[in-house]
């Protein structure tokens, strides 16, 4: 004979992998990468210091 299946548990999992595989979409979509990260701070820190080499006192 079979074992018996939880439908709860079925359900439950199932509901767990489409908001995991909506979040990892969602991440993909409008994440930034790493580098992206580093890039965007490199140039704000550049245009922080051109803006302080340009001040008069």
């Amino acid at each position: 004979m079979t074992q018996p299946v939880n439908l709860n548990r079925f359900r439950k999992e199932k509901a767990r992998a489409e908001k995991r595989r909506a979040g990892d979409e969602n991440a993909a979509k409008h994440g930034r990468s790493k580098a992206e990260r580093a890039l965007d701070a490199a140039r704000a820190e550049k245009a922080r210091r051109d803006l302080d080499g340009q001040r008069q006192e």
